[in-house]
């Protein structure tokens, strides 16, 4: 407890220290320092419970604590306090990702202990996985014969190294635990383990294996039933490019299939994987349950190996998740959706209805934080879209070009910050396109078709970067545009 009361004291202390210049205003980042993965996320005792990879001491990654945030609605998040602080012999240098379940009234977490073991970093470690526990969802108690899976339960065909990011779920009397792995040889993998009572864990199989296309590890597993199927979610490192997909470093893909827990096998084609988010920045995603029945997932909304602004010129922050997203089986594809409720944070509607354009066109509202829905008709324009975040020189542009069923996401004049272009294939509906568009001071999440693909990336552009203008190249209409400012108090 006194490592968790000298953490908070630091934060409190140093809180006031925040450069607000690119702080969201709706999406849950760290009180302070960095954050990454979302870990834990849980519907339980009237509180949606979110935790996340935490440094709090540098805007860095560094010594991974878990952060924990509660919200009622999904969109206004309170701070609790940091519920695991590493540095016993089974976690010593980090409580890496990991997830929640409740039992018996009681909070379980599971995450993965970090321990190096010789002075090269990048090679000379172990992890294993442990067990915190709960009765107020507040406070921590370690268990106290920690790790519950160790180094001797790795299957021989696993990584003895790569073994983390512990996804539980209850299935008939048998608790379940996905482990991310690879198979020492390029390719990733995800392990099964089952339990009756939580502590004592065996293995079962190796669930899921990739190929030379589906990335050299996977982390963050994540498998849960919609409808009568199922779906698996991992976050692929170095997965290969195809097409116009998995330009990041890390990707997040998903496969549906179908599940044999009895024999731990999870039946998939392998080559049937799907991204789940088109966009620059989005990675490790977890999903939930909640009291109606939604499957909700939310992600880290950065990724390894870009630059970050707010690291970089010392605002003594860096990272934050995405906003909260539903998850829908549409025609046997994932769907993503945003979350019904920032519709309750809805403020200063503007309307426009039968806009015709031919060129470029600024439309009476600006903002740095809105909702924005926007249905165009394409008619014969060979190109059509918005530019938001314009100021001096600044722009993002999201961009239909027709003959290319190609949508477009370029952030190269969005101020400072990474560059780039992201494109997907989309096809028109009836010759319309319709989008959902979040943007929030330093982010921008896109939702195309009823939630069909998205794209989400940071940009981080001047203050005074607030115009929005329609365009297009041919005649073009726009059958309705709505913008709503967001206002969370």
């Amino acid at each position: 407890m006194k490592k968790i009361k000298d953490v908070e004291k630091y934060i409190q202390e140093n809180k006031s220290r925040l450069n607000l210049q690119y702080r969201l205003k709706y999406h849950l980042m760290g009180e302070y320092g960095w954050i990454n993965d979302p870990n834990g996320f849980i519907y339980y005792k009237d509180n949606y419970h979110l935790f996340y990879q935490h440094n709090p001491y540098d805007a860095v990654w560094g010594p991974m604590h878990w952060g924990h945030a509660i919200s009622k609605d999904l969109v206004k998040w309170n701070y609790l306090p940091i519920a695991l602080v590493p540095g016993d012999d089974f976690d010593k240098d980090g409580c890496f990702s990991g997830s929640a379940i409740e039992k018996d009234n009681m909070l379980y977490l599971f995450y993965t202990g970090h321990i190096y073991t010789g002075p090269d970093r990048s090679k000379d470690y172990k992890q294993v996985q442990n067990l915190a526990y709960s009765k107020d969802g507040i406070y921590f108690i370690k268990y106290s014969k920690n790790p519950v899976i160790g180094e001797k339960q790795i299957p021989e065909e696993a990584s003895k190294k790569d073994f983390r990011d512990p996804k539980v779920f209850k299935k008939g009397q048998y608790h379940y635990m996905l482990l991310g792995s690879n198979d020492g040889k390029g390719h990733g993998q995800i392990l099964l383990y089952k339990s009756i009572d939580l502590k004592k864990w065996n293995f079962v199989d190796i669930l899921a294996r990739g190929n030379e296309k589906t990335g050299k590890n996977w982390e963050c597993p994540d498998l849960f039933d919609l409808e009568d199927r199922q779906v698996l979610m991992v976050s692929a490192e170095y997965i290969k490019t195809r097409e116009n997909d998995f330009y990041s470093t890390h990707s997040s893909i998903y496969f549906i299939g179908d599940l044999d827990i009895d024999r731990g096998i999870f039946n998939f084609d392998v080559d049937g994987y799907q991204l789940i988010d088109y966009g620059f920045d989005f990675y490790a995603p977890q999903t939930t349950n909640d009291k109606l029945g939604r499957r909700l997932m939310v992600a880290w909304m950065d990724m390894w190996g870009e630059s970050k602004p707010t690291q970089e010129r010392g605002h003594n922050w860096a990272g934050a998740m995405t906003l909260p997203r539903e998850i829908l089986l549409v025609n046997g594809k994932l769907y993503f959706r945003p979350i019904k409720e920032i519709e309750n944070y809805r403020k200063n509607h503007y309307k426009l209805v039968n806009l015709e354009i031919d060129g470029e066109k600024n439309i009476n509202t600006y903002g740095d934080c809105y909702e924005l829905e926007v249905e165009f008709e394409g008619c014969k324009a060979e190109e059509f879209g918005l530019k938001i975040r314009k100021g001096d020189n600044e722009e993002t542009i999201l961009s239909y070009k027709r003959y290319e069923s190609l949508f477009i996401f370029d952030r190269n004049k969005s101020g400072i910050g990474p560059k780039g272009q992201r494109k997907i294939n989309v096809d028109l509906k009836n010759n319309k396109l319709k989008l959902r568009i979040f943007v929030d001071v330093s982010s921008v999440e896109i939702f195309i078709n009823d939630g069909e693909k998205v794209m989400s990336g940071r940009i981080y552009p001047s203050k005074d970067s607030v115009n929005i203008s329609v365009y297009s190249k041919g005649k073009c209409k726009i059958n309705y545009l709505n913008k709503w400012d967001i206002v969370v108090d």
